[in-house]
């Protein structure tokens, strides 16, 4: 291995010996330059640095190669730190370590989301990664609302054993775990693609619309099937809508005001549009809604269904070809191109089957309160109730997101009761 050019001694070097120091207590101004000035004066080298606080409490550790006296050790620094360590109420170790840097090529990224985090799910995951080979190296938590989300840092992982531990872990102990590459990869995601029905929005449209048309529980059952992928979707979304012919202007407008967007949608909008991600929704409803919801939120693309009127009036059928699972997909992809943005930067969210192929397409898919089907089928799962959870998989912290919306003066969404 070659040397450092910046520490002409390089590894294992007789005239050196490395430390491991660990410094922690409770933190303070001062701590980290102290100790720094204090190896600058010994000519260390430094190799490693990591620090930490938690709740108040500092944990530091630095790797240093400082030059030894002719016995092979530098007492004096030792005496130094413990001195450091005394006079800024700190704990203070040092151990003997191979000179060699550490091995920092990109591992795998654990996302751990539930409404509470405890110590058995954290047993039941860093079991499987031991499990798999893997070895933890870093632990951070990125949200503690709407839910708790940790972001954990793996390596060494045999990749496909560890997401078959997960999924099966993920059942039993009722956690969403996302298994990501880490690397520029993840950092590199610039388009979102979002279904709208019971993703974007907590309503089927359709259902909305068979309300005012007294007919909700027949549709009602045609949509289930087909989001349970029992029914060819296209046949099922003419038969569904063959049922609301008569329907006037006032109605559609009656049955959008009735809906509702899922909790954390406008957040996790708003944080995707600072981070310049492009965004998308793709639907298997109606331009109606998708069109008002696109200038609502200020979506840079909307794809739905056309129905069919004349003279204000529905006549139970739909105009041109059908946005079923297949052209979902190939949207995504033409939304990509048009952006200038390579598929593997994309982020695709959908719940039902008729969401499969634009899932499997992106680089990402996730399934938000996916049927079994889809979720078995995804990259990852997002099973709690708000959208803005996904943004703790794609590594956005919490606390980044209400120091922005602080800044530009947003009320954050009230917490859930």
């Amino acid at each position: 291995m070659q040397a450092n050019p910046a520490d002409p001694t390089g590894p294992n070097d007789p005239t050196t010996e490395t430390l491991l120091i660990t410094v922690s207590g409770p933190d303070h101004p001062g701590v980290t330059s102290n100790l720094m000035s204090l190896l600058t004066a010994a000519g260390a080298s430094i190799g490693d640095v990591e620090q930490v606080v938690v709740r108040g409490h500092l944990v530091l550790g630095v790797v240093a190669t400082i030059p030894t006296t002719a016995d092979g050790t530098n007492d004096s620094l030792r005496k130094d730190l413990l001195l450091f360590g005394y006079q800024e109420d700190l704990q203070v170790t040092f151990d003997e370590v191979d000179a060699t840097p550490t091995d920092r090529r990109p591992g795998l990224v654990v996302t751990v989301i539930a409404p509470t985090v405890t110590s058995t799910h954290f047993s039941a995951v860093a079991t499987a990664i031991r499990g798999c080979g893997g070895n933890i190296d870093r632990i951070v938590r990125i949200a503690r609302y709407p839910v708790m989300a940790y972001e954990l840092a793996v390596h060494r992982a045999d990749v496909e054993s560890l997401r078959r531990d997960l999924v099966d872990l993920a059942r039993v102990h009722r956690l969403d775990i996302a298994l990501q590459p880490e690397g520029l990869g993840r950092r590199a995601q610039r388009l979102v693609v979002l279904d709208v029905d019971s993703t974007l929005i907590q309503d089927e449209v359709i259902e909305l619309l068979a309300d005012e048309a007294g007919c909700g529980d027949e549709v009602r059952h045609i949509t289930e099937r087909a989001m349970a992928g029992e029914l060819d979707f296209e046949q099922a979304l003419r038969e569904r809508v063959a049922l609301l012919a008569g329907l006037t202007d006032a109605d559609l407008l009656r049955a959008r005001d009735r809906v509702r967007l899922t909790p954390g949608a406008r957040t996790f909008v708003r944080t995707l549009q600072r981070l310049g991600f492009k965004i998308a929704i793709v639907s298997g409803g109606f331009t109606y809604f998708t069109d008002h919801l696109r200038d609502e939120l200020g979506l840079d693309h909307a794809f739905a269904n056309e129905l069919e009127a004349v003279d204000g009036v529905l006549t139970g059928n739909v105009v041109g070809r059908v946005i079923d699972r297949a052209r979902k997909a190939e949207l995504l992809e033409e939304v990509a191109r048009v952006e200038g943005i390579s598929v593997d930067q994309t982020v695709a969210v959908g719940d039902g089957a008729n969401d499969l192929d634009m899932l499997a397409a992106a680089g990402l898919g996730i399934a938000f309160n996916a049927k079994p089907v889809v979720q078995d089928a995804a990259h990852t799962s997002v099973n709690v109730p708000y959208l803005d959870a996904i943004l703790f998989v794609l590594g956005v912290r919490r606390s980044e997101v209400e120091a922005a919306d602080e800044a530009d003066g947003v009320v954050t969404e009230a917490p859930p009761t």
